[in-house]
């Protein structure tokens, strides 16, 4: 038998298919993303029970009034079993996806512009100066005493209730990416400085990776913020979403309503947050930072 006849025939699907098997390190990384996702999850539950029960106890240890003061137990009677609670269930939903849509859009795009301003301000540090005053201003001014003349502006649509829910959310994310980007470490600078990168090339390959921590640390302060801005422009400004329902609830002494869309827009921000926490495990592990 010759070395040519010995040699073993392989399949060429045998190749394939044994290409397409995952590898150990592609198994490893898609069980941590889903214990990452789990567990997240599971800290969004218990966050969503402890806070029934400060509810609950808030309102036994200061002795609230029963007909305005009402538990977990009387939202969740009057959503599911008094009479009228279709009808309730049915406000309650229409109105948290308009608030979900509008606290949504706004924190895109105050996000994204932070995000841009950020990185004009990296690669153009002259422009930091003229421009960062502008946001710290449009910061300070109290956003209820800006809502009517931004609904004047824009209008009492998608577009005014974005622009508000976008101011609050442009702060924060614009302030910690600029510093994160500016505590990029010298040494890796240094060295992007010694291969010959270019501005944008150090700001695509090092900063930008650098700073991921602190722009999820940032959406994770602005999402709340976000279903604040959100509901101020539904309550001054569009009269729709739960922003509305809790001030026409209030002004019918509906304390079951207003309780209800209290307890969803707490819910929503815990869940928010939570996703965002988990995106963030993610990206990072992804980029090499797993424990920040």
């Amino acid at each position: 038998m010759t070395a040519t006849e010995a040699r073993p025939v392989v399949d060429p699907t045998q190749v394939a298919a044994a290409g397409a098997v995952p590898t150990i390190d592609e198994q490893h990384r898609a069980w941590s993303i889903t214990k990452t996702v789990l567990g997240r999850l599971l800290t969004a539950v218990i966050s969503i029970i402890f806070l029934l029960v400060v509810w609950q106890l808030f309102l036994e240890l200061l002795h609230i009034d029963p007909f305005i003061g009402r538990g977990p137990s009387d939202v969740w009677h009057y959503l599911t079993t008094e009479p009228g609670g279709a009808d309730a269930r049915a406000q309650l939903w229409a109105a948290s996806l308009t608030t979900l849509t509008d606290a949504g859009i706004g924190l895109f795009a105050g996000a994204a512009v932070g995000i841009l301003c950020a990185l004009m301000f990296n690669l153009a540090p002259s422009t930091e100066h003229t421009f960062m005053p502008m946001a710290v201003v449009l910061r300070s001014v109290p956003l209820v005493a800006m809502t009517p003349l931004i609904a004047l502006i824009f209008g009492r649509g998608l577009l005014g209730v974005t622009v508000i829910s976008g101011i609050v959310t442009f702060f924060p994310v614009l302030v910690n990416v600029s510093l994160a980007l500016r505590a990029t470490p010298q040494a890796a600078l240094d060295l992007c400085a010694a291969y010959g990168a270019d501005a944008r090339t150090t700001l695509k390959k090092v900063q930008i990776p650098t700073a991921l921590p602190a722009l999820f640390a940032s959406l994770r302060i602005a999402a709340p913020l976000a279903l604040i801005g959100a509901l101020l422009a539904e309550w001054l400004s569009t009269g729709k979403g739960l922003g509305y329902l809790m001030l026409q609830s209030q002004t019918l002494s509906n304390y079951n309503m207003l309780w209800a869309c209290t307890a969803l827009v707490t819910i929503f921000s815990v869940v928010v947050y939570s996703i965002i926490a988990a995106i963030e495990r993610v990206a990072l592990a992804k980029y090499g930072n797993p424990t920040a």
